[in-house]
């Protein structure tokens, strides 16, 4: 989606930025690697990227795999219905999260990824638990399948909205007690604690330039788009590429990118262009539609509208409140990472995030995407959005259709619902400005 469009007269030609070559790069190459695991002797843990342990299996000498992602790219790329449906065809309800049956369904049809390439079974089941019950049953499906060993990570709820040390010890003496040994066992080697530091301080460095870049979006106008685009931006730091040099140098390059863009006074991407001009900035609350991704995103540019930021961004780590992996304190930084998680925060907690967003980065208006299938966004939207619209005075907007599930997005209905909203922000605009002027 990060790409440049260069127009010389009638002619033009579409040349991708560096950082997508180097995104395109390691995706190739995690594929290449998990196709030849098995044969080559490596082991392979699947895990979900919310409090992931992205730098402790990659230190174990193991290699991670992502099943919420593997359902997300299936739904872009049309796949996801037939899975959904076989997984329902065997007993899984309608209301059952629609990534956990894209996953189930992926598997009964062969464990062939998204990309075409067969996955490997797993060695070891990672269950990391931040604040979605959906996880256990998921992997508790998994293990019956694959029969295989599972361990979890129980990570504390923030109930009251503050991380105790003591919440902190528990996480820690179940990565070195329970994790670790499972680590080793699947693996048959110790974990060398040098090599986790060394992958740490390289999630580190990471951190530092994805921040800067989707803290970027507090310009007028923004150069990105921190929730379309933003989803391609944190792709590599939320799941198998954290703790690597390719991390390293895909951040880096992605920083320059939006630099020359800030120097040359450039607007977004779109798969349409540059936009040309910026007429709303948005906040927006919820994960977005895969199936139909693009013809989602439209939507929102064909309007102007630009989405500053989003808290499906922070889904893998909230690093842009301060947050950075420690190597010197590394399975203590593992416990607060964990914990950190948008999915692991209270209601009153996110509220207070997305207001800090709303009066940081001088929006508009917020929109709340209500997924069907997820009750780990889902809850509490509503309430959400009155309680921001009294704290701010900013206007919301409420619109729902699913995760990967196509049955539940209707173009129709979510532009129009969309339309009326800028139209209301528009409104607003010229009534605000009347007043200024001293028209009545």
């Amino acid at each position: 989606m990060a790409e440049k469009i260069a127009q010389d007269g009638a002619n033009s030609s579409v040349q991708k930025d560096q950082s997508m070559e180097i995104q395109k790069r390691m995706l190739a190459a995690h594929a290449e690697k998990l196709w030849k695991a098995k044969e080559e002797g490596k082991k392979v843990v699947y895990t979900f990227v919310p409090g992931n342990l992205t730098e402790l299996i990659l230190a174990s000498g193991a290699l991670p795999v992502y099943p919420e992602i593997n359902a997300l790219q299936s739904g872009m790329r049309n796949l996801s219905a037939d899975y959904i449906q076989e997984a329902e065809r065997i007993g899984h309800s309608e209301d059952v999260c629609t990534y956990v049956k894209c996953d189930v369904g992926m598997m009964l049809k062969g464990n062939v990824g998204p990309t075409g390439v067969k996955l490997p079974e797993p060695d070891l089941l990672l269950l990391s638990y931040t604040g979605c019950f959906v996880f256990m049953k998921w992997f508790e499906n998994l293990k019956q399948h694959y029969n295989c060993p599972c361990v979890m990570l129980h990570v504390p709820y923030q109930a009251d909205g503050v991380v105790t040390d003591a919440m902190k010890q528990y996480v820690v003496d179940q990565i070195r007690d329970d994790v670790i040994p499972a680590l080793e066992k699947v693996t048959g080697k110790k974990i060398d604690m040098d090599e986790l530091r060394r992958r740490m301080q390289l999630s580190r460095q990471a951190e530092d330039d994805l921040v800067w870049t989707l803290q970027s979006a507090k310009r007028k106008p923004s150069p990105i788009d921190a929730y379309f685009v933003g989803v391609y931006y944190i792709g590599p730091l939320f799941s198998a590429f954290r703790g690597t040099e390719d991390a390293v140098e895909y951040y880096r390059a992605l920083r320059a990118e939006v630099e020359d863009r800030i120097k040359s006074n450039l607007g977004p991407m779109t798969p349409e262009g540059v936009l040309a001009k910026e007429r709303y900035r948005l906040v927006v609350e919820g994960p977005p539609n895969w199936t139909s991704f693009r013809d989602f995103w439209k939507i929102f540019y064909d309007e102007g509208a630009v989405v500053v930021a989003s808290s499906y961004t922070k889904v893998g780590g909230l690093y842009d409140r301060g947050f950075r992996h420690d190597p010197e304190h590394p399975l203590e930084s593992l416990a607060e990472y964990c914990m950190g998680c948008y999915t692991n925060l209270n209601i009153p907690s996110r509220i207070d995030l997305l207001e800090h967003y709303i009066r940081e980065y001088n929006a508009d208006g917020f929109i709340v995407n209500s997924i069907k299938s997820c009750n780990s966004f889902s809850a509490g939207q509503l309430l959400m959005m009155r309680e921001l619209e009294q704290r701010t005075g900013v206007p919301g907007g409420f619109i729902e259709s699913d995760l990967v599930d196509p049955r539940y997005y209707s173009q129709a209905n979510i532009k129009n619902r969309l339309e009326s909203y800028f139209q209301m922000l528009a409104q607003r605009r010229a009534a605000g400005s009347a007043v200024l002027h001293g028209v009545s």
